[in-house]
């Protein structure tokens, strides 16, 4: 493991599963506002593939996709993957599975659980170089995510998301992949504890 360059400390960060800009050395906010300006710059093409992807899964599933990952709610690294979230029947997930893989429009990557009573299928394709992750959440399941992410949305200040971003890429550069797998899911129990989300295995970037 190595040692990122920071005045902050983040096991005490990790402990408390909360950034808070108070709590950051003016110094290193200022730091962590530059790196997350320049987080921005991906923004456009990112966009664009969104965009794409989206249209593409509208008219594979019949469903509007939401952004459910990181850039959806402005957290991501660099140039990131895309996490799209659907809300699809159970008993049509067969279907589902017709549609996605037997046509060749997607790689199965498995099965997850969402919840302690549900789950969700995960499938995963490619535009531009830019991995897209598809989740077929249940439609009940859907609808608390997308509550979420709203609250997200209007709740979370950016100074937040500068101080958030910055932990996460320090946890990444310091090699700690448990750290960094658990924190980049804190702002989801944050606003929505009772939301169990377990990862897609970890690949660089996201």
């Amino acid at each position: 493991m190595t040692n990122p360059h920071t005045d902050l400390d983040l096991s005490a960060i990790t402990a408390k599963k909360w950034a808070d800009p108070a709590d950051f050395p003016a110094a290193e906010f200022e730091r962590a506002t530059a790196f997350y300006e320049s987080m921005r710059a991906h923004d456009d093409h990112l966009l664009k593939v969104r965009a794409e992807a989206s249209a593409l899964i509208q008219e594979w599933t019949g469903c509007a996709p939401r952004d459910v990952g990181s850039f959806g709610t402005r957290l991501n690294l660099e140039m990131s993957d895309l996490d799209l979230g659907i809300g699809f029947p159970v008993e049509r997930r067969e279907e589902l599975m017709r549609s996605l893989v037997e046509e060749g429009r997607a790689e199965f990557l498995g099965e997850r659980n969402t919840s302690f009573s549900t789950t969700r299928l995960v499938f995963s394709f490619e535009i531009a170089g830019i991995e897209i992750d598809l989740s077929a959440l249940t439609v009940e399941d859907f609808t608390v995510a997308c509550r979420m992410l709203d609250q997200i949305d209007t709740e979370m200040t950016r100074e937040e998301r500068v101080a958030h971003t910055w932990v996460k890429h320090l946890l990444r550069q310091s090699g700690d992949l448990e750290a960094y797998a658990e924190w980049k899911l804190v702002t989801y129990a944050r606003y929505c504890p009772e939301f169990h989300w377990v990862p897609i295995p970890e690949k660089a970037g996201s």
